[in-house]
Order: C-alpha cells, then structure tokens, then sequence
C-alpha cells in the first residue's frame, strides 16, 4: 500500500507536469517554458529524496525499520493531498508555484525511505532461496499506484478542458488521503524484522550509519547508483518524457491528454506480473545475470521503440510502453528488489540502499523529463533526444553489471557488505 501511495503521487504529479500544471501555474513563461517548470518542480521532488534517504535511513538503522515505513506514508501522503487544495497563478500568482515546489520537497523527503524501507524489511524476513520473489512482491503496489494514476487521468482526459483545469485536477490529489488511512492502519500491525531484532539483542545497532556507509560502502553505494540510472531513468523516460514527447504542440499527438496516460494504464498492468517474475527468475539464475540481459535489452530497445513512436498510431506507442516498462524497466527492477538489500551489511542496510535509490534516483529519473523537454525543444523536437537518452541510461547500467557482486541467497544478518 505505501508502493501504491508513493507511485500513485509519483505518476498523478508526473502526468500533472506533463499535461496540466503548466498553464496552471506557470502561465507568463509561455506553452514549452511552462511545461520546463512544471518538470522542474518534478524534479525538485527527486533532489530532497537524497535528504530523506540519509534522515530517514538513519532512524531505520538505528531505531527500527517499522518506524520509518509510518512516518515516510504520512507526510508523503499529507503533502499529495495537500497539493490539491493549492491556489493556481490566476488566483494567487505566484504563491501557488512556491507553494508547489514546497509540497513537493516534502513528498520528495517522505518518498526518499518508503522504498528503501519496504525493500529492507521484505528481504530482511523473506526466506534467503526465494528473497528476489518475495522482495519484488511491495513492488507490484508500484504498478497498481501507476494503474490507479495513469487510470484517473485517461478518464480525466475525457472532461472538458475548462472543468479539468478548473477544479478536477484536484480530485486525484485529494484522493490520495484513501491510501494513507490504509496504509498507516496496516504498517501499525507490522512487527520488526528478525535482522533488526538480532542487532538489537546483541547490542549491535551503530549510532553513526551514515558514517558506516562513508567508511566502508562507498564501492556498493556506486554500484547501487550504477544499477539504477538504467531502471529509474527508464522509467521516468517512458512514462513522463514519452507522454509530453507524443502530446506537446510539435508532437504526434497534439494536445492529447488520453494516449499516454491510457499507455501508461495498459503497461502498468502487464509489469505488476512482471516485476514479481523477473524477481522469481533471479533467485534461480542470479541476480546479475537477470539484470544484465535486461539492461542490454532495454538499450537494445531504445532507437526502435521511439522512431515507432513518430509513426502516429497509437496501437504502436501503447506496444512501445508495455515493451519498454513491462519488460525493459521491470526485467531490471525485480533482481534488484532483492540485490539492493543484499549488497549491504545489516547494521547500515536502511541507509545504503536509500542512498544508492535515491542518488540515482535524482541523477537518472528526477530531471529526466525536464532535460529532455529542453532538449526537444532545442532540437525542434527530434525523436533521436529520448532514445538516446534511454540508451544511455541502460548503458550505464549494463557496464555495472560487470563490477556488481553476485548477491543471490546471502545472509542479511552479517554485518559486512557483499563483496
């Protein structure tokens, strides 16, 4: 449920940026200035995540991880809902574009331990022979948050422009406090992990991990970064620069508010089956192996899928979403469920695999669409800017593979890192 929580919000904003907060509040910059803003205060989200990482990682190492997954939820939650009930430019100026990038800092705090804490606490109690599948399983709320978000904007995207960007807008925001009722009454029943509890009961709990993390993970947290700008970039790539590539006035599809979200909604459905069979597969052949072969996939992918997506049928961009984060993004992020955890000695756990998300997170995914929205717009909005880009990414990832342990079936209880 907190997956669900983190990338509902994480989807409805992307999607907002991409098709409804510019003219909402950035109105004066202009049609391709204001949707660069808008992406900007997306990207904004990504840089606090670091910051919430390292605070909230360590309160994870040293005071439990059920704690953390409580305070992550509310105030990511209370920040979405919150969003909702701001004041536009033409009724309040500019207060409502400062008051946004606000909110959105929280969400990024709150949103920069909710899955390194729920990837931490499945691995830490899952059996060692089947972590990848169990450890991929809080990853499916990713793909029903994304159903629930790309899902309400394709049928907003029927309404009438003027009653969305009137009040409608709002109501996906506003929804957001469903989930946080759910989500907070069930984490309020978790126990702590067994990992946790052993730290505890031999007085091992470290009082500095971030200082753990600098003195002996750096090689690990790189790693981590590494295997993510492939993943994370990815799926920002194909899910909120593809949607604003195909619907900006130069795209395929101008001004349409349905193809991408309805994409989003078809793929989305297919990659919550999976994720869990990437993660399954990986407890059989390796987590390296898996994540290699899908790294080099998605970079295999990127010229084609994009060039498809000028063609002008939608068939073809929604084919192009499902291949590229059902299998592409998916076939990595199911070993890494598990492997991310792995790499990491118990008593700093929490805090590296923060990091390692949320580093890469604002390096591959957070100003992804931004830089890419510019980028269009320098190259009178060429194809080749987003397959590059995706390209790139999964390069990166592909070549870290080479320098990446192999982590399947270790002991979480061990203090060292993998090596």
């Amino acid at each position: 449920m907190g997956s669900a929580l983190e990338y509902y919000d994480f989807y409805i904003y992307g999607l907002a940026s991409a098709l409804i907060f510019g003219p909402l509040f950035f109105s004066p910059l202009g049609e391709s200035g204001a949707v660069i803003a808008s992406f900007a205060t997306y990207g904004v989200g990504f840089a606090a995540r670091p910051f919430g990482g390292v605070v909230f990682g360590y309160i994870g190492d040293r005071f439990g991880r059920k704690m953390v997954l409580i305070l992550t939820i509310g105030l990511m939650g209370m920040a979405s809902f919150a969003i909702g009930l701001l004041p536009t430019f033409e009724q309040a100026g500019m207060l409502g574009a400062v008051l946004l990038v606000a909110l959105r800092i929280l969400q990024g705090l709150g949103a920069g331990a909710e899955q390194a804490g729920a990837t931490t606490l499945i691995s830490e109690v899952a059996p060692p022979r089947r972590r990848g599948f169990f450890a991929s399983l809080p990853f499916v709320g990713i793909q029903l948050g994304t159903l629930l978000g790309a899902g309400t904007f394709a049928l907003m995207a029927l309404a009438d422009k003027e009653v969305l960007q009137g009040w409608l807008w709002r109501v996906p925001f506003l929804a957001s406090v469903i989930l946080i009722v759910i989500a907070v009454f069930i984490r309020l029943r978790l126990k702590e992990t067994p990992v946790f509890q052993e730290l505890e009961k031999h007085k091992a709990v470290v009082k500095n991990p971030v200082g753990q993390i600098w003195k002996h993970s750096k090689k690990n947290v790189l790693v981590g970064i590494g295997l993510r700008m492939g993943e994370n970039g990815n799926s920002s790539v194909y899910s909120a620069l593809l949607v604003s590539f195909i619907s900006l006035p130069a795209g395929v599809f101008p001004g349409d508010k349905f193809i991408g979200p309805t994409g989003l909604l078809i793929a989305a459905g297919c990659a919550a089956v999976m994720v869990v069979a990437f993660g399954a597969l990986s407890d059989r052949f390796g987590r390296v192996p898996v994540y290699r072969y899908g790294a080099l996939f998605q970079a295999l992918i990127a010229l084609p899928a994009f060039y498809l997506v000028t063609l002008g049928n939608p068939a073809l961009v929604w084919a192009v979403m499902v291949v590229g984060i059902a299998l592409g993004v998916q076939s990595m992020l199911g070993p890494q469920c598990a492997m991310l955890p792995e790499l990491f000695g118990s008593q700093h756990r929490f805090t590296g695999v923060a990091l390692s998300r949320e580093l890469s997170a604002v390096l591959a995914g957070g100003f992804a669409p931004m830089i890419g929205v510019a980028l269009l717009a320098a190259t009178n909005h060429s194809w080749l800017v987003p397959a590059l880009y995706s390209l790139v990414l999964a390069t990166i990832s592909f070549i870290t593979t080479f320098f990446t342990p192999e982590t399947n079936g270790r002991d979480l209880v061990v203090v060292e890192d993998a090596r």
